[in-house]
């Protein structure tokens, strides 16, 4: 068996008493960014060619509004050409022994330990992340890259061999089970053809990465598309397509293209020569291209995962540090902008003032502001867009319940969208508690008995992650066999919802969250990607 090891860098700098040392390596690597890459006009890559359009897209970073750079504006026309490009490159790959495929994927894992701290400072101006949320996603990206190669070796590259013994009785006529010469049989996992990989701006090294790797490692070729329009990641995902292409991942393999989803992702939908569509973004979204493929007749693979509203039980039996320590990283981490971020919390009655005393004081000492310093654990919202939604959840909360804290936006000094962290009490009938808002905002409601808990937890079209804090061991196993979501953590202090780690916690949606049933970071991830043929040959 190949071993598999995570990256953890921050956690090695800090035992290693060289925590200094991380944040200089952070800092150099901003201004090396800043001052190597912002700013200037980049391509497009179909068929290992270097594109450039009429028409452009500017990006800018929601830290300050400063120009990252120009990207092009590719259309329908665009995206033919990278699905043809991947369909050319198809054969090659496809029939690319899996060990080749598996070294090609730990050396980009090597190229991006290479450049760790440059592309996460990419990452934190592009997307507003704090230097630890950055630095951890990046070393996600390195930690699928290294499991799905060991996967593939330690499958073998999915395929199995049998034999059928011969007979030595003969019949005049086969059917069923008839005695026969032997026969050779190999089963076999084969790829499908071309995906197109469709990214989230949230997490645009570690799931784009992710999502990619699968989809080659399995031998398909693939049509990349980051984050375009309002909230754009097109930059780290210009980096993800230089560090395949330098790894050894061959022309047309991968290919990178920008633009609005309404032209290049509907046309990877609809588009026969695709055979799947990889994607994490919201349920309507998913929802509306199964809908739009299936309509038009096409059998597709979906691997989706569409974002949660994402419940933590806190009992009356329940470590109130603890539970406060892993809800205010959930839901405030990254400014809430995960699809694992915790969004509501149901807490006992008896118990449900002296936690919120305790989270308010958690979450005072949150600092808001320029993620690229050290001090600050917030930075901005993501866009306007997203500003509007979390100003009109603070009018609802006002409206419906009460605002307990925050609900205001934070002058910075930046050219931003920088906000407090919102906790509000309302109704668990209320919007609030039903509809993902990716904001800092965290409602909250109290129960009485915990299987009402339980049963408002489960109260929504999604089953992401769950969380629960108690010490009754007959609640956990109550909690652990009834809660609907495919990701659950008990007691955990450093994220009640979050903070899924590559080869122990798989990450796989229930209900409107997934569609499979089958999660990254799985030993069934890479299975998802293709389909199995039985191949028998009379000796």
């Amino acid at each position: 068996m190949v071993a598999f090891k995570n990256e953890f860098t921050y956690r090695r700098f800090l035992e290693d008493g060289k925590e200094g040392e991380f944040d200089r390596l952070f800092d150099d690597a901003v201004e090396r960014v800043r001052s190597g890459f912002m700013g200037k006009k980049h391509p497009m890559i179909i068929g290992g060619t270097e594109i450039f359009l009429s028409e452009q897209i500017e990006e800018k970073s929601p830290i300050d509004g400063r120009l990252i750079g120009v990207f092009q504006r590719g259309d329908r026309q665009s995206a033919k050409k990278a699905i043809d490009a991947a369909i050319g490159a198809f054969p090659g790959w496809r029939d690319t022994g899996y060990r080749e495929r598996a070294d090609i994927l730990e050396k980009a894992a090597e190229i991006f330990v290479q450049r760790k701290f440059d592309v996460s400072a990419l990452l934190s101006i592009e997307n507003g992340k704090s230097r630890y949320e950055s630095v951890g996603e990046v070393d996600e990206a390195i930690d699928f890259l290294r499991y799905y190669a060991a996967d593939l070796r330690n499958n073998k590259g999915y395929v199995r061999r049998k034999t059928l013994p011969a007979s030595t009785a003969n019949v005049s006529a086969g059917f069923q089970g008839a005695p026969g010469r032997g026969e050779r049989v190999t089963i076999a996992m084969k790829p499908y053809g071309v995906f197109g990989v469709i990214a989230p701006f949230n997490f645009p090294i570690s799931i784009s990465t992710g999502m990619s790797a699968g989809a080659l490692a399995a031998g398909n070729t693939v049509v990349f598309k980051p984050s375009s329009t309002d909230n754009m990641t097109m930059a780290t995902g210009l980096e993800i397509c230089k560090i395949f292409a330098e790894a050894g991942v061959p022309a047309g393999a991968f290919n990178y293209i920008t633009g609005p989803g309404s032209e290049l992702g509907d046309e990877l939908v609809v588009n026969p020569k695709v055979s799947g569509i990889v994607f994490t973004g919201s349920r309507d979204t998913g929802l509306g291209m199964i809908k739009k493929a299936y309509d038009l007749g096409m059998q597709k693979i979906f691997i989706v995962e569409m974002g949660g509203k994402n419940p933590v039980i806190v009992s009356k039996y329940a470590d109130l540090d603890a539970a406060v320590s892993g809800i205010a990283s959930s839901a405030f981490g990254y400014c809430g902008q995960k699809c694992s971020a915790a969004s509501r919390v149901y807490v006992h009655e008896a118990i449900k003032e002296e936690f919120i005393s305790k989270l308010l004081d958690k979450i005072r000492q949150f600092r808001v502001g320029d993620p690229l310093r050290k001090e600050n654990y917030m930075g901005p919202l993501i866009s306007k867009g997203a500003f509007e939604r979390y100003q009109a959840a603070v009018q609802e909360a006002s409206r419906a319940g009460r605002v307990v804290f925050g609900g205001k936006r934070v002058d910075s000094g930046l050219n931003g969208f920088y906000v407090e962290p919102a906790v509000v009490e309302a109704s668990h009938q209320n919007a609030l508690f039903h509809e993902e808002l990716f904001v800092p905002l965290l409602a909250i409601t109290s129960y009485k008995k915990f299987d009402e808990a339980i049963s408002m937890a489960n109260d929504v079209k999604f089953g992401l992650t769950a969380g629960l804090y108690s010490k009754k061991q007959s609640e956990i196993k109550e909690f652990i066999r009834s809660v609907e979501a495919g990701v659950i953590y008990v007691n955990r202090e450093t994220g009640a919802t979050t903070g899924a780690i590559v080869g122990l916690h798989t990450f796989v949606g229930w209900k409107g969250s997934g569609l499979t049933g089958k999660g990254t970071g799985s030993r069934f991830y890479l299975q998802q990607f293709m389909r199995e043929q039985s191949e028998a040959v009379v000796r």
